[in-house]
């Protein structure tokens, strides 16, 4: 069955609708909800239930899409106090990390593929460009594994691996764009071409990024719209011009909208809640989309050709250059524990970014680009499988969880960012109620106010003179935040 405009709105309601029951199972079992939706447009797909969807340019302009999004909402979510002191660590990881890892992968495919055993026949700039699709961790899956599973670690490492994966597809697109040019116009291999590219992609999409993500603050505090709903939707089109205009520049746009996203998220802006739900839901819906783009465009019964060799490459990868790479990087940094420096290893996921860069290959005709394309899919679901699954297991096996923060409070009420305040629950025991069970006798210091009480069900306005009871919820308005 083809696409076509007559069937297309009611054929993606039915992949969303079955993805979305299917990541409720799956979360039950562990399985991370992204490598369920590249498994449902693989079963909806040409070997499947047979829907035809063979564009690799769709599919690339659909992830492009999605990732501006998620990297937009990742960077919301940073919180500048908390990468500070791992910016240096996350820079390196995520430029000398990558090019580091597709050195070690790339000679290794090359080496592989002169193998009699193997089924595949590579040049060593093909190896090295198969290894450039797969050098950067997938944002997507990074920023969806450690924030669905709550995931709270010691030495400051969820902030680390966030910056690492927001801000490395740079790196990775710039290797990936450079070896194309390169076989495909048979030119010599240029390393100081492509350090003059990489800083024009990291300087432009730093500059515009901030420039923009400043602009974005600036003029939602002051436009004053008729309708707050309208607010989210204004931010997404700078978000989206933010990509461009960097893109146009020559500018990598990923790091752009990522570093926009980071700096609107760390300013004081109207409308927040709103904003962050509208962002939020659009996160999940081009997750979904992307991922099941992605599944429908591979031909699995294509995959069962290169298993084999796609299995010694993610095996490599995992074991050995994601490893040798993070503790290269991280050498210097001796208040990092080996602990933490293998659960950084760990944590090299691949998901929907390198199959979204293992698309430029096929599109420039690069020879044998389709199987380059099969064995970076084969990668990304054993990585998703492998390491998704058990990344909460990892972080408790090297004892580096900590104790899951309680989010918002029991009563669903949020202030404003621009009211100097913060809101916190309680609830109250006998040893709260033994100087007298009236809100006047309870000791509550200068600067808060009860605003609310919580009994069962029920919601009370409270004053001085009313009886409380033990387990009563008292929502706690502070004048400062802390």
């Amino acid at each position: 069955m083809l696409f076509n405009a007559e069937n297309i709105l009611l054929i993606g309601s039915i992949l969303i609708f079955s993805s979305i029951l299917i990541s409720k199972t799956g979360y039950r079992f562990g399985i991370p909800t992204l490598l369920l939706f590249l498994i449902v447009g693989m079963l909806f797909g040409s070997d499947g239930l047979g829907l035809q969807f063979d564009s690799a340019s769709d599919a690339q302009f659909i992830g492009m899409l999605a990732l501006s999004i998620i990297l937009f909402s990742g960077g919301m979510d940073t919180k500048l106090q908390d990468i500070r002191p791992v910016l240096t660590q996350g820079i390196l990881l995520s430029t000398a990390g990558v090019l580091l890892t597709t050195l070690l992968t790339g000679i290794f495919i090359f080496f592989t593929s002169q193998w009699n055993q193997t089924n595949i026949e590579l040049s060593l700039l093909t190896s090295l460009l198969l290894a450039s699709t797969m050098s950067s961790t997938d944002s997507a899956s990074v920023f969806n594994l450690l924030r669905s599973q709550r995931m709270e670690l010691k030495q400051n490492l969820r902030p680390m691996l966030e910056l690492e994966s927001g801000s490395n597809d740079p790196m990775a697109y710039m290797l990936t764009i450079a070896l194309i040019q390169i076989i495909a116009s048979g030119s010599e291999f240029s390393l100081a071409l492509i350090a003059k590219d990489l800083t024009i992609q990291f300087f432009f999409g730093g500059v515009i990024g901030y420039a923009l993500g400043r602009f974005s603050v600036w003029l939602i505090n002051r436009i004053g719209l008729s309708n707050s709903s309208l607010y989210p939707i204004l931010l997404l089109s700078i978000v989206f011009i933010t990509f461009t205009i960097t893109d146009q520049l020559k500018g990598n746009g990923y790091l752009a909208v990522y570093i926009a996203g980071v700096v609107v998220g760390n300013s004081k802006l109207v409308f927040r809640k709103e904003i962050t739900t509208f962002m939020g839901g659009l996160t999940w819906l081009f997750q979904i989309i992307m991922f099941l783009t992605l599944g429908l465009l591979v031909n699995p019964h294509e995959m069962l050709d290169v298993a084999g060799v796609a299995l010694l490459i993610g095996i490599f990868m995992i074991l050995i250059a994601r490893p040798v790479s993070v503790f290269l990087c991280l050498l210097p940094f001796r208040n990092l524990t080996n602990r933490a420096r293998l659960f950084i290893s760990w944590v090299g996921l691949r998901g929907a970014v390198p199959i979204i860069f293992a698309t430029y290959p096929v599109l420039a005709n690069i020879e044998g680009s389709q199987q380059l394309f099969n064995i970076v899919f084969f990668i990304t679901l054993l990585s998703l499988l492998l390491q998704g699954m058990t990344i909460s297991r990892i972080a408790r096996w090297l004892h580096l969880d900590l104790p899951q923060k309680k989010e918002g409070n029991e009563f669903g009420v949020e202030l404003p960012d621009e009211i100097d305040t913060r809101l916190e629950d309680i609830t109250l025991t006998a040893e709260m109620l033994a100087s007298g069970n009236k809100l006047a006798n309870m000791s509550i210091p200068k600067g808060n106010l009860v605003m609310l009480v919580k009994r069962g069900s029920e919601f009370i306005i409270p004053n001085g003179q009313m009886e409380l009871h033990e387990g009563d919820k008292l929502l706690i308005i502070s004048e400062n935040k802390s």
